[in-house]
């Protein structure tokens, strides 16, 4: 099995759509809005160059995909907004090479510091990303506003 990542087009969202839906902590994640095929197209054109799929070329199946990452910027500072891979490949690097693509990417476009939002009890994603050298912030408040009656406004 061979495990390819390109960049992400609109075409792929069935497959990260389900991908995402594969499993309970990204579903949970997402919002009827944001996460809508009009939502991730307008995601992918504020931020072309630094959103992925990680592919599996297995010759006895069509390609898959089993991983993705949405990374975008303000200018400022990088985020990164989803990221996940197939319960079915993980423990393979899939995550950790999403990650160093999208850190790349951000970086040849200038930005110095990136975060990401990850549920406090998902112990899994949390162990990740502090092994990546993601540090825990304690000294704030992550604070949100529901501007769309269709997106939930969160706990």
């Amino acid at each position: 099995m061979s495990i390819t990542t390109r960049l992400v087009t609109i075409d792929d969202y069935d497959k990260i759509l389900a991908l995402w839906n594969s499993t309970e902590q990204s579903k949970r994640a997402l919002n009827p809005v944001d996460d809508s095929r009009e939502g991730i197209a307008r995601y992918l054109k504020r931020n072309p160059d630094t959103c992925f799929i990680a592919i599996s070329k297995d010759s006895e199946n069509a390609p898959e995909v089993v991983g993705v990452i949405l990374t975008g910027h303000d200018g400022r500072r990088g985020i990164i907004h989803h990221m996940c891979v197939h319960a079915s490949y993980r423990r393979q690097g899939i995550a950790r090479m999403l990650v160093q693509k999208a850190e790349e990417a951000l970086k040849s476009e200038g930005i110095t510091k990136v975060f990401g939002l990850v549920f406090k009890d998902n112990d899994t994603a949390n162990t990740f990303w502090e092994n990546q050298g993601y540090t825990l912030r304690t000294d704030l408040n992550y604070r949100n506003k529901s501007l769309n009656n269709a997106v939930p406004q969160g706990e």
